[in-house]
């Protein structure tokens, strides 16, 4: 046979929710921030093998600059 549930005050049952939301809060913060470095990375290499790439090029700065300022694409 099965106990009878002992009654829990909504007190108890908010302040449980609330611990549960505050350790889910953590955990996400550190998830979001975890998120935000990888994006940091991902855009340093980017620019890496972009500077690699114009270093690399036979055209000159200005030809590479007008090039990526016209509005046209050709």
């Amino acid at each position: 046979m099965a106990r009878p549930k002992k009654p829990v005050s909504i007190e108890d049952e908010i302040a449980k929710q609330e611990e549960t939301v505050a350790k889910l809060r953590e955990k996400y913060d550190v998830n979001v921030r975890k998120l935000k470095d990888l994006y940091a990375k991902r855009d340093e290499e980017k620019k890496k093998a972009l500077l690699d790439a114009v270093g690399k090029s036979k055209r000159s700065y200005e030809e590479i600059m007008m090039f990526l300022t016209s509005g046209e694409d050709e």
